[in-house]
């Protein structure tokens, strides 16, 4: 945790992003880490976060900004092959009057959606119902994330071909 406020000592984000908290933890990258949500509102949502605690997209540092990014594409990517949903919200929720659930720690949110997925008891009881457990999400997204890491490992140290001018 590398954040200077004093709202960062009860972030469960800032608590996550330390080694050895990770349950929820799907990745990490140098800056920032993907992580299920502990309350999805369908199988496979999930949220990309920077290690540092950071409220907005204007704190976040150069290095951040690219991980975001680069996770966000990457958890895209993984939920479309685990899930096959028929759609994806991205969203960030910056401050408490937007929702954010944790307003001082800028997160993504990524859930996959199929037509017809609203469900009448998330609307009227204030319940969700999953037919997946978390593990069971991080059991199939977990591989993806390592594959897609290793994939772009290789491709970074793969040389370069210089483009030839015409």
């Amino acid at each position: 945790m590398t954040g200077s406020s004093s709202e960062s000592i009860d972030c469960i984000f800032c608590h996550t992003s330390q080694p050895g908290h990770d349950e929820l933890v799907l990745f990490r990258g140098q800056v920032c880490f993907v992580i299920l949500n502990l309350y999805p509102y369908t199988n496979g949502h999930l949220m990309v976060v920077p290690n540092r605690h950071a409220a907005n997209l204007a704190t976040l540092t150069a290095d951040e900004q690219v991980e975001l990014m680069r996770l966000t594409r990457h958890a895209e990517i993984a939920i479309t092959e685990a899930y096959t949903p028929q759609g994806i919200n991205v969203g960030i929720n910056l401050g408490k009057a937007a929702g954010a659930g944790v307003p001082g720690h800028l997160h993504v949110h990524l859930v996959p959606r199929w037509n017809g997925d609203t469900n009448f008891m998330t609307a009227i009881g204030n319940t969700r119902v999953l037919p997946e457990e978390l593990g069971e999400s991080a059991r199939k997204l977990q591989p993806i994330f390592e594959r897609l890491a290793h994939e772009e490992e290789a491709t970074a140290e793969r040389p370069k071909i210089a483009e030839k001018k015409i």
